[in-house]
């Protein structure tokens, strides 16, 4: 079994144990640590959704820092008994969910918005292309969507990439509506 350790909140220092699967890197500390200052440490309130959730780090994290809600979508049952082990272990409260599914066919048929969203994809299988369609229902006007990419990302349709990094082979990136850019600048269409 793998693990990597939530780095904050009150689940700080807790492991997290995940298994080998096709794809699954989780998130290294180090940009998780960024991603939060990002988005302000403290998630109180907030509904998180955890599209490829994989190991959970993200997800965990954000629970972990007071999330409202935070669902984790996962495909593989064996990724997902180590998600829903990991939450009995810790004592997740009942605001963690699970859904076992594609994370595409979550995200195009969900009906409640999330003010943050997670993608960390497997590489070079065009999911971020894809989900770029549904990013506009899948997210609150004045949401986050953050994504992780072998490649840097400047826009997904009306998403821009408001902050971002590189860590090694990975690019990671906060995006938010175009809208919302302008109305923080100050910038008119």
């Amino acid at each position: 079994m793998n693990q990597v350790r939530i780095i904050a909140g009150a689940w700080r220092r807790q492991l997290i144990k995940f298994p080998d699967s096709v794809g699954l890197r989780p998130t290294p500390d180090r940009v998780r640590e960024t991603l939060f200052n990002w988005l302000g440490q403290d998630l109180t309130g907030r509904a998180c959704l955890d599209l490829f959730a994989g190991s959970g780090a993200l997800g965990f994290e954000a629970a972990s820092r007071g999330a409202a809600r935070v669902v984790m979508v996962e495909r593989d049952a064996k990724v997902m008994a180590a998600l829903k082990e990991n939450a009995r272990r810790l004592k997740m409260p009942t605001t963690v969910e699970f859904v076992a599914t594609d994370a595409l066919k979550y995200a195009v048929s969900c009906k409640t918005p999330f003010d943050v969203v997670f993608a960390d994809p497997p590489y070079r299988q065009g999911w971020l292309a894809r989900l770029e369609p549904a990013l506009d229902t899948l997210l609150t006007p004045d949401g986050a969507f953050y994504a992780e990419a072998e490649f840097p990302v400047e826009t997904l349709g009306a998403w821009t990439s408001a902050r971002q990094g590189q860590a090694g082979q990975v690019y990671f990136h906060l995006l938010h509506s175009v809208q919302q850019e302008q109305e923080e600048t100050g910038v008119a269409a």
